[in-house]
């Protein structure tokens, strides 16, 4: 019992190790030049929050920018480079579908202020993070039919939803 004990403090204790995945390194491998952002893939980059990475299962905007700016052989016929094809496009749609949640965001924050347009601002400021909130929500379910992203494949969003960093965790000895 002691032992265990020593052994789980020890590898607690072990500083982790973060590693490119799989589909990452695939990606560089059959990667043949950079492309540019178009500007509602910048500012969907510019409007996701930071990520904090406690277990690397996730995608931050710098892993997203670095799949978008790929760029891919037009004339591949192996079956990974239409993977990562569809990888990237899926993330493409994820990025470009969040411009739609701060639209929401606008949109909801400044209906208050119609509603309200013959009462005291304090009236129009109680309901405005609410509306806003609501919005949110209404701009991401808009966004998400608008750029197709419900018509997409669960292995499609599935791909998108691969992390571009992991943990190294050691073989089994």
């Amino acid at each position: 019992r002691v032992l265990l004990q020593k052994l789980s403090s020890e590898s607690a204790a072990m500083p982790k190790l973060v590693v490119p995945s799989d589909v990452t390194i695939a990606e560089e491998r059959y990667n043949v030049g950079k492309k540019k952002l178009t500007w509602m893939q910048s500012f969907g980059l510019l409007g996701m929050a930071p990520t904090l990475h406690l277990a690397y299962n996730r995608n931050d905007t710098s892993d997203m920018r670095a799949v978008l700016t790929k760029k891919y052989d037009a004339m591949a016929s192996d079956p990974i480079v239409e993977i990562l094809r569809t990888r990237q496009e899926s993330i493409r749609k994820q990025v470009v579908a969040h411009n739609f949640m701060w639209v929401g965001v606008a949109v909801g924050a400044a209906l208050p202020f119609w509603s309200f347009r013959k009462y005291d601002w304090k009236a129009k400021a109680i309901p405005i993070p609410f509306v806003a909130y609501g919005g949110s929500w209404a701009g991401r379910v808009i966004g998400d039919i608008a750029i197709g992203r419900t018509g997409e494949y669960s292995r499609d969003q599935f791909l998108g939803s691969l992390p571009a960093k992991q943990m190294y965790v050691l073989p089994e000895q």
